[in-house]
């Protein structure tokens, strides 16, 4: 049996969309993608989604009523879990055709809760005291200490932003699409030492949706799923192995190569979440392209720029194209376009993309590997 995205679509618009409450987000995003897979409602029967609106008010709005739901809450990596989850679940017979589906106001916060974490929590026992609150103030512990460790350079740092935007500048629909120099990086308002504005992800609105279903089912020419992985390593940083590598990261990227049966040489296209600019720096090096300490010059040189021998992040990434607050979904969007050939920065000849998400700060990870053709 071989599994597929025969579906993949994100909402009319991402940016700024005050608008739009977070269910009619998933709505829009699930009606698109099943235009865009030449399906209807009625043959979806499995509903994934995170955080609220849940599975069930997903379906409910949408007038399913599915025999399979999968509502894996694990950060910005969920929606690569529910791809798995859902692969696993069409094999075993569970269900037919799954729709994933995501929606976020993160930026104009409509009907969003307030971010906060309990006192009797692991975060707000072990570090919330010492005075890191939110992705900003944590990420740079990790960030720190890589740079400490490998001699990366702010300069480098800086560059990863710069090799996106050379993406995103082509990308109509990037919400950033000026490009900058490791200058203008450096010179933008300081946000939490190490990371300058410009380092830091974008705010955004938006939502997107997959099908996952099998071949023979598929009405279009789908996006084979090869391989496949999830991981996960603490739900705090300072619990981490090791600052300077997410264990998370190399485990769930080991199973998805070693399942795919690939090795790195296949990999045409890359797609690494990027909430900080520092973290394609880990996954390159964590999922085995570059060695330890050299993803900063790796980046610097060109080879994941457009040109490069390792197209990455190719429609701007989290740091200019968009980032409602979990990006995977649009990590993976991304991977479909470019295997369609449909994307507007189009990599020629890919055939393989490779793409990796984290949740919560390295707390999770998952890995696909997907294919245009078998």
């Amino acid at each position: 049996m071989t599994i597929v995205i025969a579906g993949a679509a994100e909402t009319d618009e991402v940016g700024r969309l005050p608008y739009h409450s977070t269910l009619r987000l998933h709505l829009e995003a699930a009606r698109n993608a099943l235009a865009d897979a030449n399906m209807t409602k009625d043959d979806i029967d499995g509903i994934a989604t995170v955080g609220t609106p849940g599975p069930i008010q997903v379906a409910h709005a949408l007038g399913i009523s599915p025999t399979w739901l999968d509502g894996t809450a694990v950060g910005g990596s969920s929606f690569l879990f529910h791809v798995r989850h859902a692969a696993a679940a069409v094999s075993a017979g569970l269900c037919r055709t799954v729709l994933i589906t995501h929606g976020e106001s993160g930026r104009s916060r409509v009907g969003a809760g307030r971010y906060a974490m309990t006192a009797d929590s692991v975060f707000g026992q072990f570090e919330l005291p010492y005075g890191v609150l939110g992705p900003p103030t944590l990420f740079t512990l990790t960030a720190l200490r890589y740079m400490k460790e490998t001699g990366l350079t702010h300069e480098q740092l800086a560059g990863v932003a710069v090799a996106q935007r050379r993406w995103a500048s082509m990308n109509p629909r990037a919400m950033y699409r000026d490009l900058i120099t490791v200058e203008d990086v450096l010179a933008s308002r300081l946000v939490a030492y190490p990371f300058h504005l410009l380092e830091c992800c974008l705010v955004t609105d938006g939502g997107g949706a997959l099908i996952v279903t099998t071949a023979e089912r598929a009405r279009r020419s789908p996006v084979h799923l090869l391989g496949s992985g999830e991981a996960a390593e603490s739900p705090v940083i300072s619990q981490m192995e090791d600052f300077t590598t997410s264990k998370a990261f190399r485990v769930s990227g080991e199973a998805a190569f070693r399942e795919a049966k690939i090795s790195h040489a296949d990999v045409d296209h890359l797609m690494v979440y990027d909430a900080f600019a520092h973290v394609p720096i880990y996954g390159l090096e964590d999922l085995g392209f570059v060695e330890r300490g050299e993803a900063g010059a790796f980046i610097e040189e060109g080879h994941t720029s457009p040109g490069g021998r390792l197209p990455m992040n190719t429609n701007g990434g989290g740091l200019s194209y968009t980032h409602t607050g979990m990006y995977g979904m649009f990590a993976i969007q991304e991977s479909v376009r470019q295997l369609r050939g449909e994307a507007a920065a189009q990599v020629p000849g890919a055939e393989i993309s490779v793409v990796l998400g984290n949740g919560g700060m390295f707390s999770s990870a998952a890995t696909l590997v997907l294919a245009g053709h078998l």
